[in-house]
């Protein structure tokens, strides 16, 4: 138990020298880096077709540097029973290709520092995947943390795959998208604060299908508002959520 928790550890030390190792490259040659910082106000946070809260703020921040970034990202709700997160997510990008490796860290116990296979509340997450232009294919296996288990107690390594199609309508940008977990396990289940929620899913199972509405309000010359709004069902647990968000 110890050695994992020395070989998590060691692998956030990793992420932060990669970001000083960029800085660094910037200092001794003229490739740039680029850094963003943002926040999005959305009226639910409803992920993969599971409802995690309600109104929320959700900062990020990010590095990036020829196809490579490094981003952090967290949520927190106006209602104190909401969950609180955290996620550090490394990631490269190439004509239409992207993988990444995200930790997810949601608050309660055990703390932060738990980095234990069954005392953690931390998710570390493998995504692969592929924008054709006119649709993008990903597929996401936890692989470490909170993996997910099936009804035997066997660890489920639940995952989850997504097919989007963007387009444009009366002069909104849209995006239709289904997602669905492939295998048993007790991850996709609806979440803590949803009004309905399975304690397994037995095995193939559609977590989302949704549709989301996009546009910018020009504000000034030079800034403008995103908005958006999102229908999403989630079959597997009959839920089904509207959700709109405005991003700064």
């Amino acid at each position: 138990m110890q050695m994992k928790k020395i070989k998590v550890f060691r692998n956030r030390i990793v992420w932060l020298l990669v970001a000083l190792v960029w800085c660094s490259v910037e200092g001794k040659a003229q490739d740039k880096i680029e850094a963003g910082v943002g926040m999005d106000l959305v009226s639910g946070y409803v992920w993969r077709g599971q409802d995690l809260g309600g109104i929320s703020v959700q900062p990020e921040v990010s590095l990036s540097y020829k196809g490579l970034s490094l981003t952090g990202w967290g949520t927190v709700g106006f209602d104190k029973n909401d969950t609180k997160e955290f996620d550090l997510t490394l990631g490269y990008e190439a004509k239409g290709f992207s993988v990444s490796v995200t930790d997810y860290w949601v608050s309660g116990e055990p703390g932060y520092f738990h980095y234990g296979a069954h005392n953690t509340s931390h998710t570390f997450e493998a995504q692969v995947g592929y924008d054709f232009g006119v649709l993008a294919v990903n597929w996401f296996t936890n692989f470490a943390g909170y993996v997910g288990y099936k009804v035997d107690g066997n660890r489920a390594y639940a995952s989850y795959f997504s097919v989007s199609v963007p387009f444009t309508l009366g002069g909104l940008d849209w995006s239709v998208e289904a997602g669905a977990t492939p295998w048993e396990n007790d991850f996709y289940t609806g979440g803590e604060n949803s009004s309905y929620s399975k304690e397994m899913i037995n095995g193939f199972a559609v977590c989302e299908v949704s549709v989301k509405a996009s546009k910018e309000i020009k504000i000034t010359k030079h800034w403008s508002l995103p908005l958006f709004a999102k229908a999403i069902c989630n079959p597997s647990t009959e839920g089904f959520y509207f959700v709109a968000g405005v991003s700064f």
